[in-house]
């Protein structure tokens, strides 16, 4: 790998020990990923300020205090802290502290306070062909897939890494060779109906994550099309079970005006043909309890809400009390939108837990209970809570959520799923 005069002057410390620090960092990882070359990068999303220890905490500090800053636009991914009040965590004194400073250090670098794992909807859109380096895999998906950009799957500390030398590895997924699809995901024998409901997606996408493993997929005979937040939720399934960076639609996602463009024009190394039976395996797998009388709470929000999901879910409620607390985790972008005519208000009255700059799964928000049991329509959620919160999960439809929120048990309406 060979570096330029500029990228050796500041690794050599030009700009100041942070920014050296960073530059090694990334061109260390370019060397053992085997890239030729650094490239710029257009923007990073940064998955690293959430809390995993002091080491995350006292690594931010140490960029701070040798006085690296962004040199690209750098938009922040969750911390551990809802820094807006909606919600309140159980992290242990010391823990908040250190998840504050870190949260703190990574302003200090320059990054955007966005605090989502959403930041397509919160106006960070780079255009189609642009490489970045974000973190967060439904993130990442997204932009490679939907928007079109190339992004590698950026782990915590390279993120930021890349944001402060404005460089990342030139490997991977930023070249076009290697975001050609190799595996076809058929699914035009399932019925359409079914395609156009809300649960198809998260559970598409879960089935497609544990079917292409490290491979690129597409999908083909979609017919429809589906919106960008069917879209999301069917790519942040896949990437929360498999390895998944990048998929294809056909028809549908920028890289795919149709299968064989997708395949760039060669023959497919597999193709899995979706049966029936498939989708309702997948389904019946994203619940981990059956036979409940009851539920504790119903989580929804990962990815982050975004507006048009809030619509919905007002809609479902229509002015009723919430038997079990309902948490909606959202970003501030979005927050924003619901302060205007009281409708963050409404919401809470009905018994929704607004939860913005965090999530349920990566601090403790929900109560500590024996046997609890969370109900959702998110297939990330339905992959994490158990692992995360110690909850059991039910996974129903936005609906099936608020059915069951207001009856405080199970309330399943009949599909074809």
């Amino acid at each position: 790998m060979t570096l330029t005069h500029e990228e050796q002057s500041i690794a050599a410390g030009a700009e100041g020990e942070g920014a050296a620090m960073a530059m090694r960092i990334v061109a260390d990882t370019a060397r053992l990923m085997g890239a030729p070359r650094l490239i710029p990068i257009a923007s990073a999303h940064i998955d690293g300020a959430l809390y995993h220890g002091d080491s995350g905490t006292l690594f931010a500090e140490r960029l701070v205090d040798g006085c690296a800053k962004a040199k690209v636009r750098a938009t922040l991914n969750v911390g551990s802290i809802d820094l807006t009040g909606c919600s309140h965590n159980n992290l242990p004194q010391h823990e908040a502290e250190m998840a504050k400073r870190m949260m703190r250090a990574y302003i200090k670098l320059g990054c955007e306070p966005t605090w989502t794992c959403a930041p397509y909807q919160a106006g960070h859109r780079p255009e189609k062909g642009t490489d970045v380096a974000w973190g967060e895999s439904n993130a990442v998906v997204f932009c490679n897939s939907v928007l079109g950009a190339r992004t590698n799957r950026y782990g915590d500390f390279l993120d930021i890494a890349c944001a402060i030398a404005g460089r990342a590895p030139d490997y991977g997924l930023h070249r076009t060779e290697n975001r050609r699809a190799t595996v076809v995901l058929d699914i035009s024998a399932i019925d359409p109906a079914f395609l156009e409901s809300e649960v198809a997606w998260p559970i598409l996408g879960n089935l497609f994550g544990r079917s292409v493993g490290t491979n690129i997929g597409v999908v083909a005979g979609a017919g429809l099309h589906p919106d960008e937040d069917a879209l999301k939720a069917f790519g942040a399934a896949a990437a929360s079970v498999g390895s998944v960076g990048l998929f294809h639609v056909a028809g549908v996602t920028p890289e795919a005006p149709d299968l064989e463009t997708a395949l760039q024009h060669q023959q497919p190394e597999g193709i899995i043909h979706v049966t029936q039976e498939m989708i309702d395996a997948t389904r019946k797998r994203l619940s981990t309890v059956d036979h409940v009388d009851a539920i504790d709470a119903v989580a929804i929000g990962s990815p982050h809400l975004s507006i048009a999901e809030f619509d919905r879910l007002e809609r479902a409620i229509a002015g009723r009390k919430l038997a079990v607390p309902l948490y909606a985790c959202t970003g501030r972008h979005a927050l924003v939108e619901l302060e205007k005519n009281g409708r963050r208000q409404q919401l809470e009255k009905a018994g929704v837990v607004i939860v913005a700059d965090t999530c349920v799964v990566v601090t403790p928000i929900l109560p500590t209970k024996d046997n609890a049991v969370l109900m959702t329509n998110s297939g990330k959620f339905a992959h994490y809570a158990p692992g995360n919160t110690g909850y059991g999960v039910l996974y129903g439809a936005l609906e099936e959520c608020v059915e069951s929120a207001v009856a405080g048990r199970p309330v399943f309406a009949r599909q074809a799923a």
